[in-house]
């Protein structure tokens, strides 16, 4: 008797659902953030009568690779959502990709928003400010801070629930300054030149130094932690 491969299962999951079945690969995925990527118009989950969202499985894996270009390719959501509505097309051609994030600007978003979707206080933003954890950019007496400082304030404000206040986290934030420096003296004169192939080159070589050098991080961070246990 031929055995039959079973199909993927289609049963609907609700927003918590998703959230846990991504937290592992995803530690910082929230419901805000979801619901956030469905405003901006990258999933489109199915609704019920009531309003409540449902997600199938083709949902979950969108979203996962929504996160890990993110993650992985450091590309704004613009540049992901231009990716994903290319039908048939594994990939737009990197160098086009390159030169989209290289002309972009980081979206940002005001106080308000960024207290909404990391669930913190403005009182705890401003503290954050002090010690050069967010760096918001003023611009005729509004501040606006990048997308990206909303998972940096939600992380913030996890460690923060454990007795980790600000000023301790400098110490983070002087390293990744660091390394960040270290990465610069290496591709910056390559993302400036002139020449797309060197540019896209320079982009590459940005993305494998910055996995290599998270992955060196957190196996020191691991190595310094055994000695807890």
């Amino acid at each position: 008797m031929t055995a039959t491969i079973p199909e993927p299962s289609q049963r609907p999951f609700t927003i918590g659902t998703v959230r846990r079945r991504l937290r592992d690969e995803f530690p910082d995925i929230s419901i805000s953030k979801i619901r956030y990527l469905e405003g901006q118009g990258l999933l489109a989950p199915r609704r019920t009568e009531g309003g409540y969202r449902l997600y199938g499985d083709d949902d979950v894996e969108r979203l996962r690779t929504i996160l890990r270009l993110q993650r992985d390719e450091f590309l704004p959501l613009r540049v992901i959502k231009q990716e994903l509505s290319s039908p048939g097309a594994k990939r737009r051609s990197r160098k086009r990709t390159a030169d989209a994030l290289l002309r972009s600007r980081e979206p940002e978003i005001d106080l308000r928003t960024l207290c909404e979707r990391s669930e913190a206080e403005p009182a705890f933003v401003q503290e954050l400010e002090e010690y050069g954890l967010v760096e918001p950019n003023a611009e005729d007496g509004d501040r606006r801070y990048p997308e990206r400082d909303v998972d940096v304030v939600a992380a913030c404000a996890r460690l923060a629930r454990y007795g980790i206040e600000p000023r301790n986290l400098r110490s983070l934030r002087n390293g990744a300054s660091s390394a960040a420096g270290l990465l610069e003296q290496i591709v910056a004169p390559a993302l400036r030149s002139r020449n797309p192939e060197r540019r896209l080159a320079g982009l590459e070589d940005l993305e494998t130094l910055a996995a290599a050098s998270q992955e060196l991080s957190q196996l020191l961070f691991w190595r310094a932690l055994k000695s807890l246990v």
